[in-house]
């Protein structure tokens, strides 16, 4: 029972300097990977962050770890990210594959069923996305968007201008 409590001071002094220096060497390979390494931007973006997390506690707390090993994990897993995301910018076919693509779920005021039961969706998910944007009605919506890391943007009638930023999910739903 008192090993469910305290096993021994070693243990506990090794998770000390582990941590610290594990941790410093997260920050120092989260600055030079840049911002993107921990945005949000798609669920690929936190399946990353999660990895992180988990290699990270891994190496806090599994002796069998070396703090060099935990730190080229954690490095293995930046660079694999940096490769993923820097080649999605340039193959548009592999940031679809990657990130996929925001879906249109509201249009002008009418829900889109048959799209809301693909992605899973139900129609008061929606009504409180509206809500926490300050709408009241469905008919002063004219879209709300699934976006590619699961948040839901509502755009009023008289926020969305041009129409720019849904031309291409306005196209696919023309198809």
């Amino acid at each position: 029972m008192d090993d469910l409590i305290f096993h021994a001071w070693g243990d506990v002094r090794r998770t000390l300097v582990i941590g610290v220096l594990a941790y410093a060497a997260l920050v120092a390979l989260l600055r030079v990977s840049g911002k993107r390494t921990l945005s949000k931007m798609n669920a690929f973006d936190f399946v990353v962050t999660v990895a992180l997390g988990s290699t990270l506690a891994t190496i806090l707390l599994d002796s069998s770890v070396s703090l060099v090993e935990g730190t080229v994990a954690l490095t293995l897993l930046i660079a694999l990210q940096f490769v993923v995301t820097w080649s999605s910018v340039r193959w548009a076919w592999l940031k679809r594959a990657v990130t996929g693509e925001p879906t249109l779920v509201l249009h002008r005021g009418r829900l889109l069923t048959q799209t809301m039961r693909r992605v899973r969706i139900t129609e008061e998910e929606i009504h409180a996305a509206i809500r926490q944007a300050g709408g009241g009605a469905v008919a002063g919506i004219d879209a709300v968007v699934l976006e590619t890391d699961g948040t839901i943007s509502v755009i009023a009638t008289d926020q969305a201008g041009d129409g720019a930023a849904l031309q291409r999910m306005r196209a696919r739903l023309a198809e």
